[in-house]
């Protein structure tokens, strides 16, 4: 398998640390609650909560749209729900990239359907101009970076649930192009 470095781990670090300064600044005073999206947002996630110097609460949701499919499903399963009430809480949903925004826009539904107060969404990266079939009406309120075309994988986001350790993120080559092979790909 063919790997291309997209951002390293050194601007990613730099990038949730952006993002965690826009949370503490729009927050301060409040206790939000921190809703990572798994199995691609934990790394993401557990490196912005360090960062936040406000009281804030995590609880985590876990959907399916890919599986050990190559593209997504239509529909977006949970699979694992919240511990959390959300009646009346301020809900950030802590997403790895936004594509689509399908999953992102059907957990808004979901946590809005259950009482939360208000619902921001913040994603470490966002497809630039969004893929086909962007779900429409869909804003993040905080984003890391804009990337191209490309399947991405690392600090915590996968292929068919490999390569989530990568240190940085990089993007999966199509056949033919060489950039780095990974050892026992």
């Amino acid at each position: 398998m063919n790997l291309k470095p997209c951002i390293p781990q050194e601007a990613i670090d730099e990038t949730v640390k952006r993002l965690a300064a826009e949370i503490n600044n729009d927050y301060r005073g409040r206790t939000p609650l921190l809703v990572g999206v798994l199995k691609g947002a934990f790394l993401f996630l557990s490196d912005l909560v360090r960062k936040l110097d406000i009281e804030h609460e995590v609880d985590f949701i876990q959907t399916a749209c890919y599986g050990h499919r190559d593209t997504p499903a239509a529909d977006v399963l949970i699979v694992r729900d919240i511990t959390a009430d959300l009646l009346g809480r301020d809900v950030i949903i802590v997403e790895d990239i936004i594509d689509r925004g399908h999953t992102a826009k059907a957990l808004m539904t979901y946590f809005s359907d259950r009482g939360a107060a208000s619902i921001r969404l913040c994603t470490l990266l966002k497809r630039e101009g969004g893929a086909p079939g962007l779900a429409p009406g869909l804003k993040a309120d905080y984003t890391g970076a804009v990337i191209g075309p490309g399947f991405v994988v690392g600090y915590g986001m996968d292929y068919k649930e490999r390569l989530r350790g990568l240190p940085g993120l990089y993007t999966i080559q199509e056949e033919g192009e060489t950039w780095m092979d990974l050892p026992g790909s």
